[in-house]
């Protein structure tokens, strides 16, 4: 079983991401990529863990930050079997502006 499911903005996140990282130096792409999938899996096991952010959304997600990376933030959908990841952001990004457009998938 599955412990968690990407939609397909967070399949394209994790992508452009890593193609962003992979200009200048693949191999920590693949470390920041790698990353963002273990935190996944960690979200999955534990899907309570994470924050809610009212301040951000009202929908149901919570927000987790990649341990070796903090800059990234991984928002999902906890009350889903198994946890649905709905994106994966940098933190500087209009976090607003993203939850807006996941609303619409």
């Amino acid at each position: 079983m599955n412990l968690y499911e990407l939609t397909d903005l967070a399949k394209a996140d994790i992508f452009e991401i890593w193609a962003y990282i992979a200009r200048d130096n693949q191999r920590a792409a693949d470390s920041v990529e790698f990353a963002i999938y273990e935190a996944c899996l960690a979200i999955g096991r534990s899907p309570w863990h994470g924050h809610l952010r009212r301040d951000l959304t009202s929908a149901p997600v919570r927000f987790w930050t990649v341990t070796q990376y903090p800059k990234y933030v991984i928002i999902y959908a906890y009350e889903t079997t198994p946890v649905k990841v709905v994106a994966v952001i940098h933190g500087s990004r209009n976090v607003s502006r993203i939850l807006r457009r996941t609303d619409r998938q």
